[in-house]
């Protein structure tokens, strides 16, 4: 080939290199690229309601026996949301709550504090079996109350029922990883935190390791039993060396067009001190509790729960709750949650004595959800 051939073959190269360039980066056909726009949004949850107690009856300043009853702001939280790309996300939710630390000059108050806060890293750009797989950093919900609150949609009542009686906490500071199975067929959430709740500072050098699987048996079978899910969580901690603060929860929970229904065992070991000089007794609390919600399709809903708990078990007695209302949750579209709730509760605890059995309690409220 003389020179000027080659010249030729050159100058032609050159001429279908952007052409060719353009070939390589054209994506496939049907693909979207991931949305990175950074984005921010605003919402809100409101706890409110009106509550009777019809016993114990109480004195008022002039001595007068009476019912007490009052409005209240049970909870208040603002959701900020976002995403810096579709790998980072990330939440902060303020919560408004009521002061009641006696000695406290907000004592009553309502009081501003931070609930969550967590940087969110998604996995599923590597995770190619199944979606909703992340990395949570920061104050976040916990693996089980989180969990049961999506499927028991009565939090707005009262809290779940391990919370309930002292034993879980809906959040704490931590570092935690989510993945769902393949298919649907449930999924393990996972996390190391602090261990004192999201109201309290680390009391120590010993972290809270949590764990929750959940299998759904039934996940591409009968339509009907797809809403099954069996359900086991460990928190194992401690409050100094050696000293226990484990919960092994296990649950059954079913979900249907006309119909949800739980069933929850719980068992706590807790030793606060071990030292020879200032040792406490260890003790191992144990309960149950069932719960169901009848639904229509016109938004009419019904609510029964009873939680049977022995906060002892080398003292013989029980703390029985029973729930039981009727609610209406408003039309909505999306993610917006709006509900009223007529309920009556009555707490009351039998066995032997001592200690001594505080007097039964029975209270009728009214509650509003809005949640947006």
């Amino acid at each position: 080939m003389n020179a000027r051939c080659r010249q030729l073959v050159v100058a032609l190269g050159f001429a279908a290199w952007p052409a060719l360039a353009s070939a390589q980066i054209t994506p496939a056909a049907g693909y979207t690229p991931p949305d990175d726009t950074p984005s921010i949004k605003v919402g809100a949850t409101i706890f409110t309601d009106y509550t009777y107690t019809d016993a114990p009856t109480a004195t008022d300043a002039d001595g007068n026996i009476i019912h007490s009853n009052a409005f209240n702001v049970a909870r208040s939280y603002i959701n900020v949301t976002g995403n810096i790309s579709h790998v980072v996300a990330f939440r902060i939710t303020p919560d408004v709550t009521r002061e009641t630390g006696t000695g406290s000059a907000l004592n009553g108050s309502l009081t501003f504090r931070l609930k969550y806060a967590f940087v969110q890293v998604n996995l599923d750009d590597w995770f190619k079996y199944s979606t909703g797989n992340w990395v949570r950093v920061g104050q976040q919900q916990t693996p089980y109350i989180d969990f049961m609150e999506g499927i028991y949609r009565y939090r707005f009542q009262g809290t779940t029922f391990v919370e309930r009686e002292g034993f879980q906490s809906s959040a704490d500071s931590g570092v935690s990883f989510h993945t769902n199975l393949p298919s649907n067929y449930g999924d393990i959430h996972v996390g190391i935190y602090n261990g004192e709740n999201y109201n309290k500072p680390e009391a120590n050098n010993i972290k809270a390791v949590q764990i929750r699987g959940t299998i759904r048996p039934f996940a591409t079978g009968d339509p009907v039993l797809r809403g099954l899910r069996l359900t086991g969580f460990y928190d194992k901690d401690a409050y100094v060396k050696n000293g226990e603060r484990n919960r092994f929860i296990g649950s059954v929970t079913f979900e249907h067009k006309y119909v949800n229904a739980g069933f929850d065992y719980f068992n706590a070991e807790d030793q606060p001190l071990v030292n020879a000089a200032t040792a406490t007794a260890k003790v191992d609390a144990s309960g149950q509790s069932f719960w169901i919600t009848p639904k229509t399709t016109i938004g009419i809903e019904g609510l029964f729960r009873f939680d049977n708990t022995k906060l002892n078990d080398n003292i013989d007695q029980r703390r029985k709750r029973t729930i039981a209302g009727v609610a209406y949750w408003f039309p909505h579209q999306g993610s917006v949650s709006t509900a009223a709730l007529l309920d009556f509760e009555q707490v009351k605890v039998s066995g032997s004595t001592p200690p001594a059995i505080p007097p039964t309690q029975q209270r009728i409220a009214v509650h509003m959800l809005v949640n947006f």
